[in-house]
């Protein structure tokens, strides 16, 4: 299919390039570990790479490859390896460009895992991890060293929704030949893409808004076909985080509705972070919606819209937090974003309780930031129960 249609068409129609078996409407599931082969030589040819073919589903599969070309041809790219995890996604891809002795650039304020990964996990294996503040383009120039082969980053970041410009990352990744990544979770590949601005590979936790319906864990890179031909046949093959059919198949049918559930998401978050901004008993709200937000700049530029998720601090500190997750009835306290209902949560002691207090300090994350991810639920209804919990503290 043609990569020239909108978007929301795409979502719908993309990596389909032949008919389904029987004249299948939906996507079959290809729900099997392995596949016959029609006699030996074939088996040999196509473990040699002389023919195309399924082998065993780790390596590939038919519900996993529509779901990765349907996601590929959303960013605009040419190819796309789907994952167990959001994290099978962020260490398979960078574990397959560095080795020990290198040294990675990344943005001081990351997801609890990925810190985790990038700071404890690599220092085992011999690599340099630098955190910065990537707003700061003298920050990132100046942490550049001469062994550097990676650049890593979130945008909008998590949890403090911090915009970084991708078009100046990606032209300074291009200048000193790094590997340029980008998770792209909270914006999705119709309110962002980043190959636009030469970002080399593109992450997704397609368990939040690319399933959109919390009964799925997985992830996906996107990238250019020799990179994900690397990934897909050394740290995904031989690491294991390869994504099971079903999974796969769920991600497809959720797919179908993203679009109108963006629009949903990110029409309740502006009011949401709006009707925040002006109650006496905020601190502040984080959206980049918002034209107080440094990154309002960035809409219609490099992001089409600012997305579902946003934080705020209240006045009072961490108690006075506690209290108001506690308050609310319609905001659900789980961890995760991009389901249909709406979640609360607090990064210091649950997402990014992985960072040590200091830690946290330099990465900007706050003790009493609150982050929501608004659901699908009529904007009323969220901010009446908002505004409930507020009064209780």
């Amino acid at each position: 299919m043609s990569n020239a249609y909108k978007p929301e068409t795409l979502c719908i129609h993309a990596g389909r390039e032949h008919a389904h078996p029987h004249g299948a409407l939906t996507t079959p599931l290809y729900q099997t570990s392995t596949f016959v082969f029609e006699n030996a030589a074939q088996g040999a040819r196509r473990f040699a790479g002389e023919e195309e073919g399924y082998i065993y589903t780790r390596l590939g599969n038919p519900t996993t490859a529509e779901l990765e070309n349907r996601v590929a041809a959303l960013e605009g790219m040419q190819a796309a390896a789907a994952t167990a995890t959001g994290m099978g996604a962020v260490s398979a891809s960078i574990m397959a460009f560095v080795a020990a002795g290198d040294h990675i650039i990344a943005s001081k304020a990351v997801y609890g895992c990925t810190f985790v990964f990038l700071s404890h996990l690599l220092e085992k294996f011999g690599v340099e991890v630098s955190f910065v503040d990537m707003t700061d383009h003298e920050a990132i120039q100046t942490a550049r060293k001469p062994h550097t082969k990676l650049i890593f980053l979130e945008t909008p970041v998590n949890p403090n929704l911090v915009v970084i410009d991708l078009e100046f990352v990606g032209r300074f990744a291009k200048q000193h030949q790094l590997v340029s990544v980008v998770d792209n979770t909270f914006l999705t590949p119709l309110y962002q893409k980043p190959a636009a601005f030469g970002i080399d590979l593109v992450i997704h936790s397609a368990t939040k808004y690319l399933n959109g319906h919390g009964d799925v864990v997985a992830g996906i890179v996107v990238g250019d076909t020799e990179r994900i031909s690397h990934i897909k046949m050394t740290t995904l093959k031989d690491m294991g985080a390869t994504i099971s059919p079903h999974d796969a198949w769920l991600i497809l049918r959720g797919l179908k509705t993203l679009a109108l559930r963006m629009e949903r998401h990110s029409d309740n978050a502006q009011c949401v972070a709006e009707y925040l901004q002006k109650h006496p008993k905020v601190k502040r709200v984080d959206y980049p919606g918002l034209k107080s937000h440094p990154g309002y700049r960035f809409i219609g530029q490099q992001m089409k819209r600012a997305g579902g998720v946003l934080s705020f601090e209240i006045n009072g500190g961490v108690s006075h937090g506690e209290a108001f997750i506690n308050a609310t009835e319609l905001w659900t306290l789980a961890v995760s974003l991009g389901d249909a209902e709406s979640l609360i949560q607090h990064p210091a002691s649950m997402t990014h309780s992985t960072y040590t207090s200091e830690e946290r300090k330099l990465a900007g994350i706050s003790d009493g930031l609150i982050r929501l991810s608004t659901g699908l639920e009529h904007v009323e209804d969220l901010i009446l129960d908002l505004e409930k919990a507020l009064k209780k503290i």
